[in-house]
């Protein structure tokens, strides 16, 4: 099963940052947000901690990644 939603997860967790994940996915930070936002939604759960120094997974997002990149493979 491939969600772009999990990919861009992926990437912003190696990143640390939206705008970093942004450039290496070749879309807009605005972007990278709105699909975070979605899936934070949809999951229920709040993903990252974010502050102006960038992002950081909570508990239930390291959980997530976990899974995420088994499910990309």
């Amino acid at each position: 099963m491939y969600n772009p939603q999990l990919k861009t997860f992926i990437v912003v967790a190696d990143e640390g940052s939206f705008s970093k994940a942004a450039e290496k996915l070749f879309i807009s930070t605005t972007a990278v947000i709105k699909q975070i936002n979605l899936l934070e939604n949809s999951v229920g759960l709040k993903l990252f901690v974010r502050n102006f120094r960038g992002v950081k997974l909570t508990e239930a997002g390291k959980s997530l990644y976990k899974d995420a990149k088994y499910i990309i493979k």
